[in-house]
């Protein structure tokens, strides 16, 4: 049987688990043979992936820009090293890399939008206004304003804390995911925004200049329940919702703030508490439909992934009542994606679907009676300077300890990110430095969140025992890294809710 090879592009986790889910998974509906292929990764990818003995190859980028990026995989192409590749990161979408490899004739090899599509990303202001031209809700109320009129900022965010409790100032260009701050009351306005002008100055200089306007957007805080879906579109048009996943985006398990700000991520569950067929149903009717259809009538269309976020509302029997949209995203999210493919066993198949048009008759295959946690790994404080931690000030370069038996006895599963790999030793490279992945099977005499909760000790358990350490040059007992401890436990919230309280 041929094997095809599917590259996913980038240097997060959500690169390499892709990469091995694609190799390993085995599906029982859609038989096939794939080989996943890291394009690029981080310095300790390879590495590690030999050392586990993972089914994966690698093929090395030079540097982290568009143009080199493009070079590599049109060469891949032509060598027959690489059939189909998966764009992860969206600042190489917003560069052009899907036009530069279309141009050079493999257009139909890539997957990701081009960079006329990449706007919906790119550009929160725009994306707000082609939202509401195909009738997708969004916040109840939003405004463009010049981010150096402090006070349109201040009468804007007053109004909406009047109105809906609250406000999100938005840098409305790419962020990493961290470009917004959220108001919650009067007293918070001008520092949440001194702090955004400074964090984005520099930005605003490089993208607008110092003489033309700086777009800032504001929101109306939405309440509700936050959710995010996963939507596979291939060149017809034909769609596919993965599986929901949960992110915790606050670096600390607390309601975010000037000293709890959202980050890129410090962990992920999947399914979301609240899936069920009725909200899938509802974000297929309201969201994936009419969004894909402007995407044809806009002439963007082109196989690729839409990772819209929202928030949902629900009755008191927890049936979704309504869904708005706060932006749309245009790649996998991460780390959301890792545990929703760590449920696929078809990701190969979907992926080779979505570069050939098949959508339509290739369907994610779940393992529906498995919940699935991701946890991050991150740089704490301490260091030569002292500095905070993630997603502050970090501490690089300290050893990487890794008690592989352990963890492979646990089946537990690491993925390096920040990470890399000098003179045969692994290296800590700051932020996000690995994920823990696990999943469990929810059993006969179980719930959810009984499982979940279970799977969650599994996962503390081995970093409290020191099973993956980076270790402090002052302390060489001690464990530079951090998490957040609650991950996972919003199944059993989610179950505490919809009891009867008999």
């Amino acid at each position: 049987m041929t094997e095809t090879k599917i590259g996913f592009v980038g240097t997060d986790g959500r690169t390499l688990l892709a990469a091995l889910e694609t190799s390993r998974s085995k599906s029982e509906l859609y038989p096939g043979a794939y080989r996943g292929v890291v394009v690029k990764g981080t310095g300790a990818m390879e590495p590690f992936a030999r050392k586990m003995g993972w089914p994966i190859d690698f093929i090395p980028v030079a540097d982290n820009s568009a143009e080199t990026y493009a070079a590599a995989l049109i060469k891949a192409f032509k060598e027959e090293r690489l059939d189909v590749a998966l764009v992860m990161p969206e600042g190489l979408l917003f560069e052009g890399l899907v036009d530069r490899v279309s141009k050079a004739g493999y257009g139909s090899r890539i997957i990701g939008l081009d960079k006329q599509g990449a706007e919906y990303e790119a550009d929160k202001i725009a994306c707000k206004r082609y939202c509401q031209a195909a009738g997708i809700p969004v916040a109840p109320a939003w405004a463009e304003v010049e981010a150096r009129d402090y006070p349109a900022v201040l009468k804007t965010c007053l109004a909406y804390l009047h109105d809906f409790g609250g406000a999100v100032l938005k840098y409305p260009y790419s962020a990493g995911g961290k470009g917004a701050r959220i108001i919650l009351n009067t007293w918070d306005v001008k520092e949440v925004y001194d702090v955004l002008m400074k964090d984005y100055k520099d930005l605003y200089i490089r993208a607008c200049g110092k003489k033309a306007a700086w777009p800032l957007l504001i929101e109306a805080r939405m309440s509700g329940v936050e959710i995010s879906f996963t939507i596979l579109v291939d060149k017809h048009g034909h769609y596919q919702i993965l599986p929901t996943a949960m992110d915790y985006p606050e670096r600390f398990d607390r309601p975010p703030g000037l000293d709890n700000p959202i980050t890129g991520g410090m962990g992920s569950i999947s399914p979301h508490p609240m899936e069920s067929p009725a909200l899938m149903e509802l974000a297929d009717e309201t969201l994936a439909r009419p969004l894909i259809r402007l995407l044809k009538d806009q002439g963007t269309l082109r196989p690729g992934v839409l990772y819209p976020g929202c928030f949902v509302s629900f009755d008191g029997n927890f049936q979704p009542t309504a869904l708005r949209v706060c932006e749309i995203n245009i790649r996998p999210g991460e780390p959301e994606f890792q545990p929703v493919v760590k449920r696929l066993r078809n990701l190969g198949a979907l992926v080779k679907a979505m570069a050939r048009g098949h959508l339509d008759v290739v369907a994610p295959e779940v393992r529906a009676d498995q919940v699935s946690l991701c946890m991050a790994l991150v740089t704490g404080p301490g260091g030569p300077k002292q500095q905070k931690g993630y997603p502050w000030s970090l501490t690089k370069g300290e050893v990487v300890e890794m008690d592989f038996d352990y963890l492979d006895k646990k089946k537990i599963t690491v993925i390096p990110s920040a990470m890399d790999y000098v003179e045969g030793v692994f290296k800590s490279d700051g932020s996000r430095v690995a994920y823990l992945l696990a999943n469990a099977t929810v059993k006969a005499n179980q719930t959810r969140g009984q499982a979940a909760e279970i799977l969650r000790q599994k996962l503390l358990n081995a970093f409290d025992n020191g099973k993956v350490r980076v270790i402090p040059r002052e302390d060489e007992q001690g464990n530079r890294l951090a998490l957040r401890r609650d991950i996972g436990g919003h199944f059993l919230k989610a179950e505490a809710l919809k009891c009867s309280g008999q």
